[in-house]
């Protein structure tokens, strides 16, 4: 609290975070609402280009947090305040309409891929460029899986025979990616990251955005490890989003779809771990188990992840669902 300095605490309370090195308060004066975003950590990424990738948004029709007011020399900026009504919660509470909201996440999520704009202003008055979700990106994000959860779970003579392995096949995996990174991606497009706001659902957490594979946000959404559906239901929602879609390949789409799932769900394996042994946020380790399901799930397709799914068997027979 010290670092906010110029506000007045007793107009602040602090809310629940997320997985990040950000905090979060709600700031209540003359019956307005708004929330302070902190980060010292990663804070260009968490303030200025949170902002920058928000304005990109907003001029395209995507709700997303507008800019009050920017203290970046202290550390916090203060935005929009979307409420707490997240979609996640939304959907436990309405299981009969959950089809419905799905319909107008796709929706949104065919808005959010039709944005061209690439380039900002940020509020330093300096250009920030999207950047391109790039395979060395991607192998960057899998790696995760190896050096952190198969570090911790495999025995100590095992790990690098396994790293080496693991690490071609990725690659290979990655070539096998057909099309190109011409869309927006919000990178995290998930329930708990969509808000419910009078009849409209907004984004929050885009500072991670990038001009990448138009499956990845979809299998964030379908595939996603915090809100379990059943495969019929994952089926109807891939189904509407590829109907909703004038000219696409759906071989490549579908192909692009299982490869960015499996890659997605190893990563957040790995980021999960990582949260748990050096940030002690050990919450989030119950999550694994459906992860791996989702990896069984997607990884059926035997000719692309033939390799994949001998080494994981090998390895982690005991973690994979039978």
């Amino acid at each position: 609290m010290k670092d906010l300095m110029p506000l007045d605490k007793s107009k602040l309370k602090k809310i629940k975070g997320d997985a990040s090195f950000r905090y979060f308060f709600r700031k209540k004066e003359n019956n307005i609402s708004s929330i302070i975003v902190c980060a010292k950590k990663n804070k260009k990424i968490n303030l200025l280009n949170y902002d920058a990738i928000n304005k990109i948004l907003i001029k395209n029709d995507v709700l997303a947090p507008k800019l009050i007011k920017e203290s970046y020399s202290k550390d916090f900026i203060e935005i929009q305040d979307f409420g707490n009504q997240t979609i996640f919660h939304l959907l436990k509470k309405n299981k009969k309409n959950k089809l419905l909201i799905f319909k107008k996440i796709i929706n949104l999520l065919n808005r959010i891929q039709s944005v061209k704009d690439k380039k900002v202003i940020n509020f330093k008055k300096q250009n920030y460029i999207v950047p391109k979700y790039s395979s060395k990106i991607l192998f960057e994000e899998a790696k995760l899986f190896s050096s952190w959860y198969a570090w911790q779970e495999l025995p100590k003579k095992d790990q690098p025979k396994f790293v080496r392995a693991y690490e071609k096949v990725i690659k290979v995996l990655i070539k096998k990616i057909s099309l190109k990174n011409d869309v927006f991606v919000h990178r995290d497009f998930h329930v708990s990251n969509l808000m419910w706001i009078i009849d409209e659902i907004g984004v929050i957490d885009t500072q991670d955005a990038l001009i990448g594979n138009k499956a990845y946000d979809l299998a964030s959404l379908i595939d996603d490890v915090r809100f379990k559906t059943s495969n019929s239901f994952k089926d109807k929602i891939l189904d509407i989003y590829l109907k909703s879609q004038k000219k696409l390949n759906t071989k490549k789409f579908i192909n692009d779809f299982e490869i960015i799932s499996v890659l997605r769900n190893l990563k957040i394996i790995g980021i999960f771990t990582r949260l748990a042994v050096r940030d002690n946020k050990k919450k989030y380790l119950k999550l694994i188990p459906y992860a791996w399901s989702l990896i069984k799930l997607r990884s059926n397709n035997y000719n692309i992840f033939k390799e994949l799914t001998n080494i994981l068997d090998k390895n982690f027979i005991e973690k994979l669902p039978k």
